[in-house]
Parts: C-alpha cells; structure tokens; sequence
C-alpha cells in the first residue's frame, strides 16, 4: 500500500499528501481491490473474487478482472471508465488514465486481452484490443485504438493506432512526455 500511496504522489502532481491520496483516489482503490480479488481468484475463488470486483467496480468506477494480472506500481489516474480483461497482462510502472480499455476481441477461453509492459503510459480514452503487445516505454496516445503488436518504445496515436516515427529522443523518457 505504501508503494502505491508513493507512486501516486510521484505520478500526480496534485497529489499533496498521503492521506489525500489513501482516502480519495478512486484509481488506488480500485488496484488494491484488485489485489485482494486476485488472490481469491488464485485460489480458486471464482465467484467471490467476481463479486468483489464488481463492488469495486460500483465504487471507483475502474473495472479489473480479478484474473488479470497486474504488476507492481500500476497508477490509474481520475480512474473512471477503466476496463481491464481478464486475460490482460500489465507490468511494473505503468500509468493510466481515465477512460482505457484493455479489451478482448475474441470469444474463446484463450489468451485474448492485451499485453502492456512495464513502463507504458497509456492515454484518456485509449483502448487496446486483443492479445496484442504494447512494448516498455510505450507511449498510447488519448484515443487511440491499438489492434496491432507495438515495439518498446514506440508513440501510438491514431484509429487504428499507428507507431510514430522516432525522430527526437526527448519525446519520451521511460513512458513519460518530457518537458
């Protein structure tokens, strides 16, 4: 818990203490709810850890499946609208903001949610579908819709999300925009 109170005061700058960030931000919440539904789930405790989800669901407004998983240090910021699948992988440091979709695009019991790496910054209202890879470092651009694999590094923008050019090394810094 003290990690995820870190990183959102590392992450948003309107963040102006650790109670402020313990008790309103629904993005926390949502992550430490998931933890536990998690590990239910792991366990085998399928239907209780769906429950859970969905009560965090009503109360934050970020929806994970409890079988997702989810690396350390993930920020949702104003959290809103998240939906993360079931079969979704994401990893250590990523951010994401207020509307994504790490969707599915196929009905059937297999790996069919995206994968986000570690250090990916995702943007308001993206969504990624499919079981699909967006690599460290990433940039997914607000609204963009990313169906295909993306290299680490890459700038997504874009319906359908295309990879930006690299052209100044400046533009992204380990997931971040630089100033």
């Amino acid at each position: 818990m003290r990690e995820d109170i870190r990183t959102a005061r590392r992450r948003d700058p309107a963040a102006r203490s650790n109670l402020e960030v313990m008790l309103a931000y629904p993005g926390v919440h949502a992550v430490w709810g998931y933890r536990v539904a998690h590990r239910m789930w792991l366990a085998g405790a399928h239907l209780p850890a769906r429950l859970l989800s969905q009560g965090i669901r009503a109360a934050t407004g970020v929806e994970i499946h409890p079988g997702a998983t989810i690396g350390r240090r993930l920020f949702i910021d104003h959290g809103m609208g998240v939906v993360i699948g079931e079969t979704a992988i994401v990893g250590d440091d990523v951010m994401m903001y207020h509307g994504v979709t790490l969707g599915g695009r196929s009905s059937d019991r297999v790996k069919r949610h995206p994968t986000i790496d570690d250090g990916v910054t995702v943007g308001a209202g993206a969504i990624v579908l499919g079981a699909v890879t967006v690599g460290a470092g990433s940039i997914v651009g607000a609204q963009a819709v990313v169906v295909h694999d993306a290299p680490p590094g890459s700038v997504l923008t874009g319906v359908p999300a295309r990879v930006l050019p690299q052209s100044d090394p400046e533009t992204v810094d380990g997931g971040f925009f630089s100033i």
